[in-house]
């Protein structure tokens, strides 16, 4: 079975016909994931049958990520904690002539809004997509006003979808983590009257009055350091990778009281000591409901922050890697289908890196065909393995037919390069097989 029939195995969309081409169009947009859908399904008749699919309503794309979802949760089981990362991005189509759409950050911007429920391990495995909320906004009228769902309503939703996962996961922790956006009392509210079934982990953006009438930061910074923690940052655009040094303070506090009593929550505050000259201080001020009282358990908060990167080369990989906003569809619902897919494509991806670097010793076939590991190997000009190479192995030399040179100081390559090489190497196992085929077929007549 190849990945896609894999990933998509359980899924349900009224008709067999349907779930076969789901399968093959996935395939098909996994193999070549910055091409358009025409040039990634190859033939005038693929490229139909695809659009005839993203069009029909019965297309439903909640089921199609349900499917996904419910590989992503065999792939949490067993593990001790699990990371629900959350954020939200804009997908820009300004200029394209698709119903539904609505304005961006700027009211003349002409788009849709993707928010994302993305589970990965505490080592940064990326597990799949759980959940996902997708929307255009209301334009405003003419007193300002917006209509339509208050939009912070998909923090709490997300967080009531993932209460339910928590259910089928009873020996794994989930814990949602989200940036500045995601500190909002009502999610704090809802998440205590369940029960704190998931744990929250969120970026503190509000100052809050504490019952004692002092501001919460204050309050922490007020208090004695817990202890110092060092770890390396890695490089972002426009600035280098760098040694960071903080120091910790927490505070257990309360953020809210009403009759049904007091929310008690922990203020992590991981303030950078001796930063370079001319670099910005990295400060980060963190509530969660979990007790930390140790410097190591503060330590482990920090560390499950900072994978919160993972979500952001998640949508690295699925706009610029799969180019989602060049895609050339006339209305929002089949946005949302193709969308979908490529969230998956862009999940597999990831994984590839991500395993490369953390499992590198995996055998390559637990993710790729023997036909792509055999192209891979003729492509970069040796000969292929009698046993299957490792899983680090295979991903350098597909990142290396996309530029990734391979040099002793080079590093692992990243996920720029394992996209481009993917299409290489699908390309040249389609021509194996086509050739396998075509001679067991002779050798027949």
């Amino acid at each position: 079975m190849t990945w896609a029939a894999d990933e998509f195995a359980t899924v349900d969309l009224g008709d067999k016909r349907l779930n076969s081409r789901l399968v093959k169009l996935a395939e098909q947009l996994g193999a070549k994931p910055t091409a358009s859908i025409p040039a990634a399904c190859g033939g005038w008749g693929d490229t139909a049958a695809a659009y005839r699919m993203l069009d029909n309503e019965r297309c439903d794309w909640r089921e199609i990520i349900e499917a996904h979802g419910r590989c992503t949760v065999q792939r949490m089981t067993g593990l001790a904690v699990a990371l629900c990362l959350h954020d939200t991005t804009e997908l820009d189509f300004n200029g394209q002539t698709i119903q539904g759409l609505g304005p961006l950050s700027y009211e003349a911007q002409r788009g849709m809004y993707l928010h994302p429920t993305y589970a990965v391990s505490t080592d940064r495995e990326p597990l799949g997509v759980l959940d996902a909320w997708m929307w255009a906004r209301e334009p405003r009228d003419a007193a300002g006003g917006r209509g339509g769902l208050c939009e912070s309503t998909r923090w709490i939703e997300s967080y009531e979808r993932l209460a339910e996962r928590a259910a089928d996961l009873p020996e794994t922790r989930l814990v949602q983590v989200g940036d500045r956006e995601s500190d909002i009392l009502a999610l704090m509210q809802r998440a205590s009257a369940l029960g704190w079934p998931v744990d929250l982990l969120v970026r503190s953006q509000h100052n809050r009055r504490l019952p004692n009438g002092a501001l919460l930061w204050d309050e922490v910074h007020a208090s004695v350091p817990l202890g110092e923690i060092e770890f390396t940052m890695g490089a972002r655009a426009g600035r280098r990778a760098r040694v960071v040094r903080q120091e910790l303070r927490l505070k257990r506090v309360a953020v809210d009281h009403d009759a049904t009593g007091a929310i008690e929550m922990t203020c992590l505050v991981a303030s950078e000591v001796g930063a370079p000259v001319g670099e910005k201080p990295v400060c980060w001020r963190l509530l969660t409901n979990r007790h930390a009282p140790t410097l190591e358990q503060a330590r482990e908060l920090i560390e499950w922050y900072r994978a919160r990167w993972e979500i952001e080369m998640f949508f690295h990989v699925l706009k610029t890697g799969c180019r989602v906003e060049a895609l050339q569809l006339a209305s929002l619902p089949r946005i949302e289908r193709a969308l979908t897919l490529f969230m998956v494509v862009s999940w597999r991806i990831a994984r590839l890196m991500r395993l490369g670097r953390t499992c590198p010793d995996l055998p390559a076939s637990l993710m790729f065909e023997l036909d792509e590991i055999t192209a891979a190997y003729v492509l970069t000009k040796k000969p292929p393995p009698a046993a299957p190479p490792s899983l680090n192995d295979m991903v350098r030399r597909v990142a290396m037919l996309g530029g990734f040179l391979a040099r002793k100081g080079d590093g692992e390559p990243g996920v720029k390069t394992i996209w481009i090489g993917l299409q290489r190497v699908v390309d040249f196992a389609a021509g194996v097989r086509f050739m396998r085929e075509s001679t067991a077929s002779a050798s027949c007549v």
